[in-house]
């Protein structure tokens, strides 16, 4: 029985790594389920899958936590040191779903305990990922990729070598803006910018897919990930998001990772891994779909981009500031401080403000320094928008 354990079970990702499980319930020993303030659903999680701990990262939620779970025997818990204390816990394999930069702790202390920790949380790399692999390498443990970008690389790279691949193709959707004249953008509302075309995420990531924010992490993501130069890591917008990645090799082949929009698929690829097992997902039917499409990204619609290979060309803690600036500026927009496009300025300007302070910026890659540097990110982002007409 694998013992394993979900931070941010109650999110999409969080929600989906449970259907698989509960689909095998014998296979698995829950240790550990976190969330935020859906104290409801972690609750019945934890009362399903019989976890030995839940822990909700906001202290306020605690008492209601706890008697939700009362009488089961299920322990209850809340705030940053429990969460920590629930990743000190043993397991075999964990799922980093917790979103933001809030999901690194965690996942370096599963690491710090020779776990094998399948990564939906991608800020982890923006913001830290030469210490994140750096401790799993110490400790040997192994990070896995969920995003379903980096799944479909890490799939394609299966038996090759990586010094033979000339470049990494990952796509995009678009998002819910990927037609709409540019003109139009700053008009964007946050009932607009909430719907995705193609995916079910929550509010969060699929404003920053409308953005392409989210690519642009993902951009920062494979360079730590996979150590490829970021000359050589490519965004096609696909509307279809049936194409995931295509990795291309010296000898002008490429292999392209094709599936269905559903994270089940590379959830279950980590869960399995190094195995590949049956998934319920739908089949494609490829007659039936006619044609994909493919475009190069605008970078007047989509300036996130931009400002993401300007963070790799930068290095050090431009990762941890980049998305740090770009989480204060996604409340901004959700709260209705700012607008849509003044997302990426408020970014921009943060970036540029914060550059001449070498000692921040190029600081080692220890936890304090990301703090810092993240903390610095948040603070100048605020300070941004406070000072906006």
């Amino acid at each position: 029985m694998r013992r394993i354990s979900i931070f941010g079970a109650t999110g999409s990702i969080g929600a989906s790594t449970l259907d698989l499980i509960g689909r095998d319930s014998d296979a698995y020993e829950v240790v550990a389920l976190t969330g935020g303030h859906n104290i409801a659903r972690l609750a019945e999680q934890a009362r399903r899958f019989d976890a030995q701990i839940a822990v909700t990262a906001h202290d306020s939620r605690l008492a209601e936590l706890r008697a939700a779970l009362s009488g089961t025997g299920i322990e209850a818990a809340a705030g940053q040191a429990a969460l920590d204390e629930a990743a000190c816990r043993p397991v075999d394999w964990a799922m980093s779903a917790i979103v933001g930069a809030a999901g690194l702790e965690p996942g370096l202390r599963v690491l710090e305990h020779h776990g094998t920790l399948a990564l939906a949380n991608k800020e982890s790399l923006v913001c830290a990922g030469p210490l994140l692999m750096a401790t799993a390498q110490a400790h040997k443990a192994r990070v896995l990729p969920v995003d379903s970008e980096h799944s479909a690389v890490f799939q394609g790279l299966v038996g090759e070598d990586i010094d033979a691949v000339e470049r990494i193709i990952i796509t995009a959707s678009g998002g819910a803006f990927r037609d709409w004249p540019i003109d139009k953008l700053a008009e964007a509302t946050l009932d607009q910018a909430s719907s995705h075309p193609n995916w079910d995420m929550g509010q969060r990531i699929t404003i920053d897919s409308a953005s392409m924010f989210n690519k642009a992490l993902e951009l920062i993501e494979t360079k730590e990930f996979f150590g490829i130069d970021p000359a050589k890591i490519e965004v096609l917008v696909h509307p279809q998001s049936l194409v995931h990645a295509i990795v291309g090799f010296n000898d002008g082949g490429m292999m392209a990772h094709v599936g269905p929009p559903d994270m089940r698929h590379a959830i279950g690829y980590a869960l399995h891994w190094p195995e590949r097992r049956a998934l319920p997902v739908e089949r494609l039917d490829l007659a039936a779909i006619g044609q994909l499409e493919f475009r190069a990204p605008c970078d007047t619609r989509y300036p996130a981009l931009r400002l993401a290979r300007e963070v790799m060309a930068a290095g050090g803690m431009s990762g941890a500031i980049f998305n740090a600036a770009k989480e204060v500026a996604l409340d901004g927009f959700i709260s209705g401080s700012i607008g849509f496009m003044d997302m990426a300025a408020v970014v921009e300007e943060a970036l540029t403000r914060l550059s001449s302070d070498s000692g921040l910026v190029h600081a080692a890659f220890t936890l304090d320094n990301v703090r810092a540097a993240d903390q610095m990110g948040r603070v100048t982002a605020q300070q941004i928008i406070d000072a906006r007409p």
